[in-house]
């Protein structure tokens, strides 16, 4: 699979997003090179006391008449290890602390990215998916800028003093201990190319996995409802099992490189027993020096091991970070243009549909066709058609939620491209059939719009709404909260509270989709007088399929295959004889 192109690099990225704290970043990898260099110390100090004061030829007399070298050069392996080991408490602390900045600021700009996607975006991505890009993708960025990257500088560190050092002492033997280097280097890009596709396809099953964990937890009634619940558990572990398997396959991946990567490290004290020891009967090797090797011999076999880990954890970040890059550089279709027209007043509510087509980019077919009609301010206007005519879809070209492919939507006669989005939302009320409800309290979910609403105009707009009867009749009232999605509440109690969370913000145009459709006949009547005298002027746009919603709409249209086949009041219609004719003798069950 190709990988996406971005902007950025990924390591370029990973730095754009350190701003602010580049300098304690780059003191800490300067920090990681010292305190790998400082190891050298004590094999150095170690080479010097073995020379000078156990094996050399003037041991003796070193001993008897230079102890204070002796206890200096112990005080200074002992000092040296102390600064080395303050040194590595303070450079992991400047790692963690740009990680989690980094991830804060990440995290934060990922939910503002997802917070302005448009419907396109939302219909493309699941919602599983998207969290595991805002947690466990984002998790591997951290654990790169706190961990990967500093094991990376510290094992190629400590391999390139230590190479230095050999070389500085006896370059033969150095030769033939560094010789086993280039075959973990090949061995770790072998195993690179194996382990990249796996690690891409892990990230995969995992939001695969917490996709249907998100579905079925969202979804519990209907489970409960259809006593599915066994269904669903062998449906989980099917998604946890295929998870589970490409996990062990990417982890085997390694292991099945690990022991080729132990036995080149295990070979280099074999190499300095071997080579090192002829040399000691040479003469070509001091004991000191031979002790210096046979101490840093680890500063070689070590990064060795640690080059796997490297690897495996790269590749996990590698993966995780083209999802999060992904979401990061992803811009709406929908946003507000450049040439906006700033209009702060609030709008007066006219509406006007020029010619306008839509059809969704997923479509073969054309969703409306040439829809053309104009809603006067303080006008209502019923919508009426089959299910699938097109009517929610025709709504939801107003706010912008959807651009026509076709034609022109106006508010006020400008183009609605051609205003803010936020301006223009701010002055549409929206209430739709599905409703979804905060965790919060009733007040809360009512004054969603507006939080500085009081709870006398909070109170106001659910008696708007017929819902505070019921929300009176409730223990705590107001401050009752609703469970997730209003799971606590029945679909018409939710409607009421949707449609009086619509109503609260003094929408210029209040869109309802089919609010109405789950209360009762009497609580609907009290509904449409309540929305006949708002003490704010508002044009009404209202899909219904009640004959008693729409009869006393100002105008009423009737939508057939995306077209508009009937227009006028509700006397007008009945006259045609036509769909509408039909539809009210079907509701009255009495010729009209």
């Amino acid at each position: 699979m190709k990988e996406k192109q971005f902007p950025r690099t990924k390591m370029q990225w990973l730095w754009d997003n350190m701003e602010g704290m580049r300098l304690i970043y780059a003191i800490a990898i300067l920090g990681t090179i010292g305190y790998n260099v400082l190891q050298l110390t004590v094999p150095y100090f170690s080479q010097q006391i073995v020379d000078l004061f156990l094996t050399g030829e003037d041991a003796a007399y070193n001993m008897a008449n230079h102890k204070d070298l002796f206890y200096q050069l112990i005080i200074a392996m002992i000092g040296f290890t102390l600064v080395r080991t303050i040194m590595v408490y303070l450079t992991c602390m400047g790692y963690e602390h740009v990680s989690q900045k980094v991830l804060y600021r990440v995290r934060n700009k990922l939910f503002d990215k997802i917070e302005h996607q448009d419907m396109k975006f939302y219909n493309t991505y699941r919602t599983g998916d998207l969290m595991t890009r805002v947690t466990g993708d984002l998790d591997a960025v951290r654990h790169m800028i706190a961990w990967v990257i500093r094991m990376i500088i510290e094992s190629f560190a400590l391999m390139g003093a230590t190479a230095v050092y050999f070389l500085y002492m006896n370059w033969k033997l150095a030769l033939c201990l560094l010789a086993i280097a280039p075959f973990i280097f090949l061995v770790i890009r072998l195993f690179r190319n194996r382990v990249a596709p796996m690690h891409a396809r892990l990230r995969e099953k995992l939001a695969d996995m917490n996709t249907a964990a998100q579905e079925n937890i969202s979804g519990n009634r209907v489970v409960k409802a259809f006593a599915r619940e066994e269904y669903e558990m062998e449906r989980f572990d099917a998604c946890n099992t295929d998870y589970a398997k490409t996990n062990k396959q990417t982890a085997f991946t390694w292991l099945r490189y690990f022991p080729v990567i132990e036995i080149c490290a295990n070979l280099l004290p074999v190499v300095l027993l071997l080579v090192g020891g002829i040399f000691l009967i040479n003469d070509e090797l001091t004991m000191g020096e031979y002790v210096a090797f046979s101490g840093l011999t680890w500063a070689l076999a070590n990064p060795m091991r640690q080059l796997g880990n490297i690897m495996n954890e790269f590749q996990r970040f590698s993966a995780a970070s083209t999802k999060v890059m992904e979401l990061y550089y992803s811009e709406p279709e929908i946003k507000t243009g450049d040439d906006a027209i700033d209009h702060e007043q609030r709008f007066n509510g006219k509406v006007e549909f020029r010619n306008v087509s839509f059809q969704y980019d997923d479509g073969i077919l054309p969703v409306l066709r040439d829809i053309s009609f104009t809603v006067l301010p303080g006008e209502t206007v019923a919508i009426m058609g089959e299910t699938g005519c097109g009517k929610t879809s025709l709504i939801q070209l107003i706010p912008r939620f959807y651009e026509p492919t076709e034609g022109t939507v106006l508010v006020d006669d400008m183009d609605i491209r051609r205003l803010k989005l936020e301006q223009l939302r701010r002055n549409i009320g929206l209430a739709t059939q599905d409703v979804l409800l905060y965790s919060d309290t009733i007040d809360g979910n009512i004054a969603y719009g507006d939080s500085h609403l009081s709870q006398k105009e909070v109170e106001r707009f659910a008696k708007f709404s017929a819902a505070s009867e019921f929300i009176d009749r409730m223990p705590e009232g107001y401050d009752t909260i609703v469970g997730e999605r209003g799971v606590g509440l029945s679909g018409g109690q939710k409607q009421r509270i949707s449609l009086a969370r619509a109503l609260a913000v003094k929408p210029a145009i209040l869109i309802l989709d089919d609010t109405t459709s789950a209360v009762d006949m009497e609580t609907e009547k009290q509904i449409q007088q309540s929305l006949r005298e708002l003490d704010f002027p508002c044009t009404k746009i209202i899909i219904a399929q009640r004959i008693s919603t729409t009869k006393n709409a100002d105008r009423i249209l009737v939508l057939q295959d995306g077209r508009i086949i009937e227009s006028g009041n509700h006397e007008q219609l009945i006259q045609k004889h036509g769909y509408y004719y039909e539809l009210v003798k079907l509701q009255t069950g009495e010729e009209v």
